[in-house]
């Protein structure tokens, strides 16, 4: 079994209330776990749209409708969501540290409503495109704030869970949207109804995230930031303390809270240019620079957008065989990623990456050249054997890619840089995926397998740079990473007792001081 010092350090393991029996029997983590799922979902939100597309490619009556679009014109509706998504990228990270993570993602769920109905009721293919770019905006608007509010107010000992389980919860969105296009695809696949019902289904995960929304707290670390001291100590302690605002490790989080946004504003570390001002944080952007890149690069995007067009060049052409293997994939692939989540503190961040780089290079190899013989000999086996392949791959993508996409970069950045952090991350993460909407269907229809090997030598890429690259974050407080980038002085500083003790009363005093200042306002 694996110690609460092991997840996350000695000195936080110290102050961690003793409840002697599971969490689940503790109300105030049972409460805090179950409003978490608001923004657990908004990678459902994300998953839906993915995998609806895949669906809705292998639907006859949506491309009969559309007339057959393909080449450019399937790139252009793929990409769309996508470029939305950039294109809001500016703003997110602004609009998470001004009016907070809370209240940006319920824009993000609103908008992701409304853009729904625009799909649902397209007339044409301008339409369509059109919806598609608003759900890019109001998906990014969802995405962006939910792993920085999970970070902030999960339980120390459950963050490393929540913040793997948050890019998990994409499969949710994935198997709904994969089993509507199954079941309408199957029933009335020659009405319109077969895409317009799963576009409206698109609406049904921010709808649940608005009517709860208003259970979920603010971020603990942004209202401190802004101010507002009191207020975060009580969302603390009512959440990790059953309401005890005096316990030790409120004090401690507090404290640490405090500190490291002091430390982080003497180092003006709020500017973009911060990213890349100091060895840590070059270090920083450049690794969440390449969780982002590389979990598109790695051939994923091929299967996620253009499973139809994958299958077709194996053999697999039927309308209801293709959309019933997206199905079982997706239900598959929540399986390995919920598995993957609950071995982040057991098995370590860096373990996770390497073991993932290693099996899809593997898996790919065998891919590509199953698909070369049954592109030169129409051999049978040699298809179902990239369909086994197919999965043996995403087992292995979803062991790192899908939990320790926004965990792991979550973790890295300072408070001050998080929000910054994330947005350059997914800059990298939508950037790729616009590039590759339009590449993949071209390079499909004109080279077919051979495009495979690129891949192949992307995923030696990946895993030499993983290698090299990636540090383990196991077994530290969200503050104490970093120690990790910053050097062996502040590890140094935030490992002495001496020291947790000193900010644990700065954490007091500075307290006490907010709250003096308040009550003279």
């Amino acid at each position: 079994m694996t110690k609460d010092s092991d997840i996350v350090g000695e000195a936080l393991a110290r102050v961690l209330p003793a409840y002697g029996k599971s969490w689940y029997r503790v109300p105030h983590l049972l409460q805090l776990n179950l409003v978490l799922l608001v923004p657990l979902l908004s990678s459902a939100v994300a998953g839906y749209d993915g995998s609806m597309m895949n669906g809705l490619q292998a639907t006859s009556s949506w491309k009969t409708y559309f007339n057959n679009p393909a080449g450019q014109k399937l790139g252009v509706v793929n990409a769309a969501q996508s470029i939305g998504s950039v294109a809001c990228l500016p703003f997110v990270g602004y609009l998470s540290d001004r009016i907070g993570r809370r209240w940006t993602l319920f824009s993000g769920a609103l908008l992701v409503v409304i853009s729904s109905i625009i799909q649902a009721t397209s007339i044409n293919y301008a339409q369509f495109v059109i919806s598609r770019l608003l759900v890019g905006v109001g998906g990014m608007l969802v995405t962006q704030p939910s792993p920085m509010l999970i970070t902030e107010l999960s339980y120390p000992t459950h963050r490393g869970k929540f913040t793997s389980l948050f890019w998990t919860c994409y499969y949710f969105g994935a198997i709904l949207a994969a089993w509507s296009t199954y079941g309408t695809q199957k029933h009335i696949g020659n009405s319109d109804w077969a895409w317009r019902a799963p576009s409206i289904l698109q609406a049904a995960y921010p709808i649940l995230q608005l009517c709860f929304f208003w259970f979920l707290p603010e971020s603990p670390r942004w209202l401190i930031a802004n101010g507002k001291i009191e207020k975060a100590r009580h969302i603390l302690a009512r959440y990790h303390t059953g309401g005890d605002a005096n316990h030790e490790l409120i004090e401690f989080e507090m404290a640490e809270i405090e500190n490291a946004i002091e430390m982080e504003k003497q180092a003006a570390t709020t500017k973009w240019s911060s990213l890349v001002s100091t060895p840590g944080n070059r270090k920083r952007t450049l690794i969440a620079v390449c969780v982002g890149a590389f979990a598109q690069w790695n051939g994923v995007a091929v299967v996620s957008y253009y499973l139809t067009l994958v299958l077709d060049t194996v053999g697999v052409k039927d309308p209801d065989t293709q959309t019933l293997i997206n199905g079982i994939l997706q239900i598959f692939n929540f399986w390995a990623a919920v598995s993957a989540a609950f071995l982040v503190d057991r098995l370590g961040r860096r373990t996770l990456f390497l073991w993932s780089g290693a099996g899809m290079l593997v898996s790919f190899v065998i891919w590509t050249a199953c698909s070369a013989v049954f592109d030169t000999s129409g051999s049978h086996a040699a298809g179902l054997t990239v369909v086994v392949f197919i999965f043996v791959y995403y087992f292995h993508y979803d062991i790192a890619y899908t939990p320790l996409l926004f965990g792991y970069p979550t973790e890295i950045f300072p408070f001050s840089l998080r929000a910054k952090g994330l947005t350059v991350e997914m800059i990298a993460i939508y950037g790729s995926l616009v590039i590759l909407a339009f590449v993949n269907p071209i390079a499909l229809d004109n080279i077919g397998w051979h495009y495979y090997i690129v891949f192949c030598v992307l995923l030696v890429i990946i895993f030499a740079t993983t290698w090299f690259l990636f540090p383990e974050t196991k077994g530290y407080s969200l503050e104490e990473i970093a120690g990790i980038f910053d050097g062996p002085d502040y590890r140094r500083r935030m490992d002495s007792g001496v020291y947790k003790e000193d900010i644990i009363v700065a954490g007091k005093n500075g307290s006490k001081e907010a709250e003096h200042v308040d009550q003279v306002a």
